[in-house]
């Protein structure tokens, strides 16, 4: 099945179109009875060229939304509150700012780029400063310390970090494991460390 690039036609499917009192060839696809959902994809119905113009006619994107829903929809910054890893409440625990402190998706931008180049900045301090082996500043970094860390700090942050990632902090959500164990081997380093007074 080929697709014919800029208007939807679907040459050579061998489908005859959906609508009853029709014998064309069903080359154009629209939303079947079944939509998109938890269960896969929708079904499509296939339409020759008339019958799929008086379908995208008659079809109401909107159908069943209610006033704010469709405000909502049309609103130029839909979709970027959406519950990605970095809107959630436990985003934002490596040093990087939250984008669900933030009304305006570009103030989250920066906030993120200024911590993006803090992050460099860190590392390149850590590089040059020789007290740390590049494993040990790479631990500081997954630890989200700096190179003021001492004892009493570092066990801080390691008590707060493993509250923050343990399954059992998280409803029993094991999606954290992976940090959690990085953290554990961070801390395991950092606490041997001659560089941490």
């Amino acid at each position: 099945m080929r697709q014919t690039k800029f208007h939807g036609r679907y040459e050579d499917t061998g489908r005859v179109c959906a609508h009853p009192a029709c014998n064309e060839a069903g080359e154009f696809r629209a939303p079947g009875g079944r939509g998109h959902g938890f269960d896969g994809p929708g079904e499509w119905r296939w339409l020759c060229l008339d019958h799929v113009r008086e379908f995208n006619a008659g079809y109401d994107w909107f159908d069943g939304m209610s006033a704010e829903e469709i405000y909502h929809a049309q609103a130029p910054g839909a979709g970027w509150r959406t519950e990605q890893p970095a809107y959630r409440p436990t985003a934002g625990v490596d040093g990087m700012p939250r984008w669900a402190d933030y009304d305006d998706p570009l103030e989250a931008i920066a906030a993120r780029a200024s911590g993006i180049k803090s992050r460099a900045r860190r590392e390149a301090e850590m590089a040059m400063d020789g007290r740390f082996s590049k494993e040990e500043a790479l631990a500081l970094e997954t630890m989200g310390l700096g190179l003021d860390t001492d004892r009493r700090r570092l066990r801080r942050r390691y008590s707060e970090l493993v509250r923050r990632y343990h399954p059992d902090r998280n409803g029993g959500d094991r999606q954290y494991e992976t940090r959690l164990g990085r953290v554990v081997e961070a801390y395991q380093m950092l606490r041997k460390s001659r560089a941490i007074g």
